[in-house]
């Protein structure tokens, strides 16, 4: 069986619920049992790399059935601990012979000091020629191109935008592209964190810095980019869209577009008119066919929103069995996307959202989920009526005592124009 090759871009949600039937699609195209390989170098430097490593493991044998071995290139050169030889070659023996080569989050310049100078950019490059499947998001997916950005610098520490030397992986397949994942990031709230948290300022300031004949290949959150070189295509799939930002331009290609890789290897035919756009200032290109992807909660905090509204309305229906189909949902949430990476504190306020709900429940147990009214209504009623003949017969004094009944329970009896009304202290 000849293997395919294809180039998978993700903008992030690389081990989310988003990108499951993504991954199951690339990787039934290989041969059983699939060799798939994580290369764990991005996030080599953070003290919890091996944890990560397990998450990736747990989710491609999870969600995937796939055996993930984890490459252990986490350092090629010494840092302030030396890089060992022998690992260094078994890392890199891993991925030659890997047929799925899995890359993710982290930092893309500690990944390219690392990648410096070693197998590592020939060994993908190989793969793309002669068969073998290669999925960056992330942190890796900004090493594909020229140039890159240097992301945690820029934003965290505050240093001058630059643009550095990427792997250029993209120039094997005739693509003159800076890949920029989280290309939609709303994180900043107030402030603009679109374009992997560069913003718009910063990414004007970033591609004023590129080749002319570079542009910026944008994909956007939970998103992915499938170039399959065989087919010479390019698909969309996830829950946004993929973005050639060409001299100020922006052609926007929505999940489900099929995108021609002659496109992407000579966009300059978008500027003229003469490619496949819409408008002469395109704001979004028309799809030369569309592929189907179910709908998924694009992250833990949607679907924490979800069953939080689930949970409200079915407590204020008082239908307990609907509050907790929204717990039990809200707890499998939590289950499928503990393994992606980039979580934040949404997993704390989600346990604290589900620990507040499970405490609903149990005061609505103690107290009865039920109206109040609705469960005391045939009594009241049937007293009410007796109250009633009394009145009529004259019997002020069993009159009387049934008020005092009333009202020791404090349901107020009210004697109207209309009739008898009553209501309870909670109304």
């Amino acid at each position: 069986m000849s293997l395919p090759r294809i180039l998978a871009i993700m903008g992030s949600g690389e081990t989310a619920p988003t990108m499951v039937t993504t991954h199951r699609r690339l990787t039934s195209l290989l041969p059983s049992p699939v060799k798939a390989v994580v290369l764990d170098t991005p996030y080599g430097f953070q003290e919890n790399a091996p944890e990560l490593a397990t998450k990736a493991v747990e989710y491609f044998k999870t969600s995937i059935n796939v055996d993930l071995v984890v490459a252990g290139l986490v350092r090629l050169h010494d840092t302030h601990i030396a890089a060992d030889p022998v690992a260094i070659e078994r890392g890199l023996r891993a991925l030659s012979d890997a047929d799925y080569i899995f890359a993710g989050p982290g930092s893309p310049t500690y990944a390219l000091r690392q990648w410096s100078g070693s197998s590592v950019a020939r060994i993908m490059i190989d793969k793309l020629k002669n068969g073998g499947i290669v999925t960056f998001a992330s942190a890796a997916a900004l090493t594909l191109g020229k140039a890159t950005v240097p992301v945690y610098e820029v934003y965290k520490v505050g240093q001058d935008v630059q643009a550095l030397d990427g792997l250029d992986i993209l120039a094997s397949i005739g693509i003159n592209a800076a890949v920029i994942p989280h290309y939609d990031n709303t994180e900043g709230a107030n402030h603009d964190t679109r374009f992997c948290y560069l913003g718009e300022a910063r990414l004007q300031m970033f591609e004023s810095l590129l080749d002319p004949d570079t542009y910026v290949l944008g994909v956007d959150e939970h998103t992915g980019l499938i170039i399959d070189i065989d087919a010479a295509t390019a698909t969309v799939v996830g829950n946004s869209n993929v973005t050639i930002r060409l001299r100020s331009e922006s052609f926007v290609y929505p999940t489900g577009s099929v995108i021609p890789l002659s496109l992407l290897q000579s966009p300059t035919s978008l500027l003229t008119g003469s490619g496949d756009v819409s408008s002469s200032h395109s704001i979004a290109t028309k799809p030369v066919a569309t592929i189907a992807e179910p709908a998924q909660a694009n992250s833990l905090d949607a679907a924490l929103a979800e069953s939080i509204q689930q949970f409200d309305q079915a407590m204020q229906q008082r239908d307990a069995l609907a509050a907790v189909r929204a717990v039990l949902s809200l707890e499998q949430s939590m289950q499928d996307w503990s393994i992606d990476t980039l979580q934040s504190d949404v997993l704390v306020r989600a346990r604290g959202t589900l620990r507040s709900m499970i405490s609903q429940l149990g005061d609505a147990a103690v107290g009865g989920v039920r109206d109040p009214r609705e469960v005391v209504a045939p009594f009241v009623e049937a007293m009410l009526s007796v109250r009633a003949t009394v009145r009529a017969e004259k019997r002020f004094d069993l009159s009387d005592i049934i008020r005092d009944v009333f009202a020791s329970l404090n349901i107020e009896v009210r004697d109207t124009p209309t009739g008898v009304e009553w209501s309870l202290p909670t109304e």
